[in-house]
């Protein structure tokens, strides 16, 4: 069984106080539901499990009804921070399942043929996530505002959503992170990276169609202008 995580319990710090970017619209529906209906359409999906703010969960089983995700077993409640959301969604995953895809809520634009690649990638190799090549010329900045080096950019990609894993990978994976409460990692391929197993490696599946993260009101026009809504 695959089963695919969509974490949607951000604080949503850059939208401003009191907001749900999961929740805000987009075209006819929310933000979350353009996600949760790709993975539904996937035919490479078996389970979703979503995951949102705790005072969300009664309007994230309204979503699931309204837009008919058949595949969405469950509605679990988000930690602090993204690592305890996800490992709170592998929690309630199906015991049967052998794969996990964990995807950002707040990336509306992702596609059925991209979750596909990456879980056909997935199962090949043990994990693989969806990423671009990195175009602009980078900077690292050591001490803002000067300038300390160029960065090799050939070399640079810029990692996104969804990301499979075997799931008992991505189980130890989260296990080891669970009682460290110093480290924090920004996506799931990081704690993979963290586990260091000998001999594990990651899979970049490019992706060079439109699939941002919302984190701002802009963001919302660009996505109704990729997804092509009026």
């Amino acid at each position: 069984m695959t089963t695919a995580i969509v974490v949607a319990a951000g604080k949503s710090e850059r939208m401003g106080p009191n907001t749900d970017k999961a929740f805000l619209n987009l075209g006819s529906k929310p933000v979350v539901a353009w996600s949760l209906l790709a993975f539904e359409r996937c035919a490479d999906i078996d389970e979703i499990v979503l995951v949102v703010r705790k005072d969300q969960q009664m309007a994230a089983q309204s979503v699931v009804k309204m837009f008919g995700i058949s595949k969405a077993r469950k509605v679990v409640p988000g930690g602090s921070r993204r690592q305890d959301s996800v490992g709170n969604g592998l929690a309630a995953a199906d015991a049967d399942t052998r794969l996990v895809v964990v995807h950002d809520g707040a990336r509306p634009c992702v596609t059925p043929e991209l979750i596909s690649e990456t879980v056909k990638a997935a199962k090949r190799c043990g994990a693989a996530v969806a990423g671009r090549r990195v175009c602009d010329t980078i900077k690292y900045v050591e001490r803002a505002p000067h300038i300390t080096r160029t960065e090799d950019r050939s070399r640079l990609w810029a990692v996104q959503t969804p990301q499979a894993f075997n799931a008992n990978l991505l189980r130890r994976a989260y296990k080891a992170l669970s009682g460290d409460r110093k480290t924090e990692v920004t996506d799931d391929a990081q704690a993979v990276e963290l586990l260091a197993e000998e001999g594990q490696q990651i899979k970049i599946v490019e992706n060079n169609a439109p699939n941002f993260k919302i984190t701002t009101a802009e963001d919302l026009q660009l996505a109704a202008d990729v997804l092509k809504l009026k």
